[in-house]
């Protein structure tokens, strides 16, 4: 079986469409709306193309109302954009974000498979840098072959003794100097791929969008770079 993981798709559909495969499944691991322009087009998307889905911080927050936690240089644009989410989601929409469930654990032939936004041990909100020696404690926890998480936008896989851990990246907010859109596949081995969208249709819905031009200005600089661009640079 071949299955395409995606992450963090945070409203942007122009990377979602130009996903080059979904694979015989797809699995997302959180966070469908947020910062990007497009969040019910996403959510619509997902629940017709996706096997499995996992709830993240801002679908948490979407649905809830409550603080997804943001770090500190993302908290405005969090804050501004999940105020406009709100307005754009339908009431099936707010209650699916909110019935996603916080992992999964399943099985492909000898494989098992523990899916989670972020670290097991706190599946909404736990942060831990792709290079920490936390996810070695962390693969104990999920107590799987393999563990596929999000939340941090930053691709890599690890391995522990028998085990895997592994993010695909975000494939609608990159965060790796890069505008490319980051996924990951599993044919009987795991593999980080990456695909080009048209960011700039996205970036230029932001522009048009009721909010302060900071917050445009740092949203489509995130698009562009791969990063968050700081102010003065430009």
């Amino acid at each position: 079986m071949r299955v395409v993981i995606i992450s963090d798709v945070h409203a942007n559909v122009e990377a979602l469409e130009a996903l080059p495969e979904t694979g015989d499944q797809l699995w997302v691991l959180g966070d469908l709306v947020n910062y990007g322009p497009d969040p019910a087009a996403v959510v619509d998307w997902v629940r017709e193309h996706a096997a499995v889905v996992i709830r993240g911080n801002h679908d948490h927050a979407a649905a809830t109302g409550d603080d997804p936690r943001c770090s500190a240089p993302f908290r405005e644009m969090s804050r501004v954009m999940l105020a406009y989410t709100r307005t754009k989601l339908r009431q099936d929409q707010f209650e699916y974000l909110g019935s996603l469930p916080l992992y999964s654990a399943l099985k492909i032939d000898e494989t098992a498979f523990f899916l989670s936004h972020a670290a097991p041990s706190q599946p909404l909100f736990g942060y831990v840098a792709a290079d920490s020696p936390r996810w070695e404690k962390e693969s104990e926890t999920a107590a799987a072959d393999v563990l596929l998480t999000g939340h941090t936008h930053i691709p890599f896989i690890r391995t522990f003794g028998e085990r895997i851990v592994a993010n695909p990246g975000s494939i609608g907010q990159p965060k790796t100097g890069s505008p490319l859109a980051s996924y990951a596949v599993w044919d009987g081995r795991l593999e980080l791929h990456s695909h080009r969208y048209d960011w700039e249709t996205t970036a230029r819905k932001i522009e048009k969008l009721p909010i302060p031009p900071n917050v445009k200005r740092d949203l489509t600089g995130v698009l562009r770079t791969g990063g968050l661009v700081e102010r003065g640079d430009e």
